[in-house]
This record gives C-alpha cells, structure tokens and sequence, in this order.
C-alpha cells in the first residue's frame, strides 16, 4: 500500500491527475511496461467481472450463445469490406514475422472481429433454419492509440462484441435496438449513469455499418463518452463474405447482420461520474464488496469479543448474499482503515466496538454521503439493504441531474461556441444534415454531433452552422 494513502488533488482543480490517482490509489489498474497498455489489478477485474456476469446473464435471456474467435485476422479478410478496412487500418497492430519466418500475408491482431465471425457463418449458415443465430464473445482487443488514459481509451482492452445473423432488415432492426435498451438498463440500473440514446450521424457511424445506435453519457469535467454501440450491418458483409441463406420458398438470400459491444470504458466512466475528493465511490449494484466491516478495539482483552461478534456479522450478512469484507488487520488503526475503504469506494461501512456490542447496536456509515446511522443489531441486514438501494438510487438522481443541468438548447454559431467553452456538456442545436457542415463544427469546435434522437424533436432554428434549413435536432459535446 502507497505510504501516502490518499488523493493529494481536488476533482474540480485537476480532473486528469484526480482520476489517474483514484486508478491507482484505488488499486483497480497500474501501467503496463508496454506503452499505451495497463494492468487490470484485482479490485478493478472483479468490478468487470461483475459486469460480464450480469451482462452475460441478459444476452443468454435473448438467445444468445458464447463462442471465441482468433485475434488474428487475415489482412485479406479486412479488404474485403472497404468501408471496414479503412475505418480500421490506421489504428491496427500487425504481425508480419511468426516463428522467425516472415508470413506470407501479414496479419492484424484483432481491432474488431466482424471479419473472421463472417466468415465463420458463412460456413454455418445454409437455410432460414439456421437464422437467427446469435453469437457472442469476451475477448481482448487491439487498437493503436496515440494518447492513452486508464480505462478509457488503451492500446489493449477489455470487451465484449455480439454478432448475429438474421433473415430480414426487420429482424436485424429489432435486435440492434433490443441490445441498446438492454445496454442502457445495464448502465443505467447498474453502474448509476445516465445515457442519452439515438443514431448517430453518417460520418460518426461505425465503420461498414447501415445504421449506429449509441448510448452517451456526460463526464464531471463536461466532456461526452460514448459507453456502447449497436449496429445493423444491413448485408455490407453478408455480400463480401456470402453469407447466404435459402429462404422457405427456396430462394437464396443475403442475410442482415448486427453487432454490438461494451468495454472496461465503463469502468473509467464509473470513476470519474461518482469519485469524490476522497477516491472512489462504487454503485452497490455493481461493486466488488457492498460492506467492510472495521472492528474497533484499544484494548487486548476487547479484541476477543469484537472480533467475535465482528465475524458473526459477516457470516450473517453474507447468507443474505451481501459481499463483506472484514478488515481485522492489526498493523493499520481503525482511522487508517476508514480512509482507505473510503478510497476504495466501498458503499458501506460497519463500525463495532465493545460499547457498541454492550448496547446490542452498531455505527454504519455510507460513503457518498458520509452519513452515521446507528442501528440496532437484530435491524442490521434490513437497514443494509434499504442503505444500499438508496445510496444506488441517490447516486443516479445525482448523475441524472449534472447531466440534466448541462443540456443547452443554442440558435446560432456563436452561442454554440460560448457555450462549449464556459460550461461545456451537451449542446441541443438545429443542423441541416450536411456533412459539410458537420465537419466544420468539428474543425472550429472539437465538437461531434454525439445523438441524433430516435424520435424527431421540433425544430427552433436554422442550422446551427451555415443558417439554412435545419432538418433534425441533434446533441453535440467535445467527447473522449
């Protein structure tokens, strides 16, 4: 443990160091000897191995089955879509020597596997019998990237990508959507963010995708994150990898493809949406340990008596399926111990004594809001579980309105850029569907249109850049 356990910068003074040391602090993830890569420690692994058994859970419960592909993808493989190889190539890894030898044909190490799944099913797929057939996979993923932060954007990371093959656009349409809602549950529910949902544009869509639906949330430093993506491939790859089906009247079909995914990103964005100027803060739904409990004793013939009832309470708490930790270390004082739960984010903590043992109560003491409750033990596992939802619940309406309070609605140009620069966030403006007019936002701006709505919002301007007819609504941000 760092001898200076606790976050030495404001979140509000220097959002970048505050998170890079919360990383650290925290102990979920360290650099990695190769640039651009990290070390996922053990409490940042089980964070994501939380979200693989939730998400997992939910995809099985849309038929969908778990498979593993090579990370080595064939660069003949990528041409064949032309849109995809282009998106793609600038940030590939290749391998081009293998066993000392050089390759005959170089080989990129998986920046996305649409490719080599596509490829599969046109091998597995003959007849309408097959369809649909849905198909997942965890896996590692390789992008080159230039500026790197833990979590966020890596060289290396963490993902989960869903590909299925369907008969119909309609069917295709249908899943893409149902992966979104299923994303923003997750999110939503789970690790307490808000999302807005919608399409995105035509230049910010996924790389050989028909159609890109997104989920954006808005970081504490006002900065936009896309947290997931769902995609209907329409048949752009069904056609290069003749992934054909034939249909009941025995006609042969492309078929309609989706992809989809989530990555440790969400990690990151749950860091930076709840962590305070004391380190981490962790939704109860998603954390790694709900309670610690951190016995209190001064002297010798106490300790025997508070451990044991300390060890009784997490036996307890535990067969109502709450993960506890019992912090009985006797290096570090009880002070030592408070703050370095409290950087760790663990959403309660369970103060007992032999005062506390004598009046058959005990101190629980929330950690977003640093709340003391005294409860008396035969209450303790009910007070818990109220405890923990409303710190769940309380976490999101927080989140929920930071970002409610920075949606601006802006007519012209300049008020697009003052606001993007004194207060940030979303920015809700007319455009004229022009990607001209797209691209010079982005130029003069660093901004991106982040959401096209689903549903068409009224329009109340021209378009915000070149003032001629607006045609949508859309919500712009500078992002990561």
């Amino acid at each position: 443990m760092s001898e200076q356990l606790g976050i030495t910068v404001k979140k509000s003074k220097d959002f970048s160091d505050w998170y890079n040391q919360v990383v650290q602090k925290a102990e979920l993830a360290d650099y990695a000897p190769v640039q651009g890569c990290m070390v996922i420690k053990p409490n940042g692994y089980a964070i994501w191995e939380n979200i693989m058994r939730i998400m997992d859970q939910e995809f099985k419960k849309q038929g969908v089955k778990n498979a593993y592909f090579p990370q080595f993808i064939p660069e003949i493989f990528l041409k064949k879509e032309a849109e995809h190889f282009q998106g793609f190539v600038p940030e590939c890894a290749w391998v081009t020597i293998g066993g000392g030898k050089e390759l005959g044909e170089r080989l990129a190490i998986r920046p996305t596997s649409e490719t080599i799944i596509y490829d599969a099913f046109s091998k597995w797929i003959r007849s309408w019998r097959d369809l649909p057939l849905k198909i997942n996979q965890w896996c590692n993923v390789t992008r080159w990237e230039s500026s790197t932060k833990f979590f966020i954007r890596t060289t290396e990371f963490l993902w989960q990508e869903g590909h299925t093959a369907h008969a119909t656009k309609e069917e295709a349409d249908k899943m893409m959507m149902d992966i979104l809602k299923l994303y923003q549950r997750f999110i939503e529910d789970y690790l307490a963010i808000p999302v807005l949902i919608g399409k995105k544009s035509e230049k910010e869509k996924f790389a050989g995708a028909m159609t890109t639906t997104t989920l954006e949330a808005l970081m504490p430093d006002k900065r936009a994150i896309q947290l997931g993506t769902s995609h209907n491939l329409g048949q752009n790859f069904s056609r290069v990898f003749t992934v054909k089906f034939l249909d009941k009247d025995e006609k042969e079909n492309f078929v309609w493809n989706t992809s989809w995914g989530v990555s440790t990103r969400m990690i990151g964005s749950l860091i930076m949406t709840h962590g305070d100027d004391k380190g981490l803060i962790m939704p109860p739904q998603i954390t790694y340990a709900h309670v610690v409990i951190v016995p209190i004793y001064y002297r010798t013939t106490d300790k025997i008596k508070v451990l044991k009832k300390a060890k009784e309470m997490k036996q307890k708490l535990e067969k109502e399926n709450l993960r506890v930790i019992l912090d009985d270390r006797i290096e570090y004082t009880p002070g030592w111990k408070f703050n370095e739960w409290e950087l760790k984010g663990i959403p309660l903590r369970i103060e007992i004594g032999p005062k506390d043992i004598q009046k058959k109560q005990v101190i629980i003491v929330r950690r977003d809001n640093f709340e003391k409750i005294v409860v008396k033990e035969k209450n303790l596992t009910k007070k818990i579980m109220k405890t923990l939802d409303e710190i769940q619940k309380d976490l999101f309406n927080k989140a929920k309105k930071f970002l409610n309070d920075h949606i601006t609605t802006v007519k012209t140009f300049d008020e697009l850029e003052h606001t993007l620069d004194k207060k940030g966030g979303f920015i809700r403006a007319c455009w004229c569907s022009n990607q001209k007019c797209e691209e010079k936002i982005k130029e003069e701006t660093g901004a991106t249109i982040r959401v096209i709505p689903f549903k068409k919002e009224k329009l109340f301007s021209g378009c915000i850049y070149c003032g001629e007819k607006a045609k949508e609504v859309v919500y712009l941000a500078r992002a990561y």
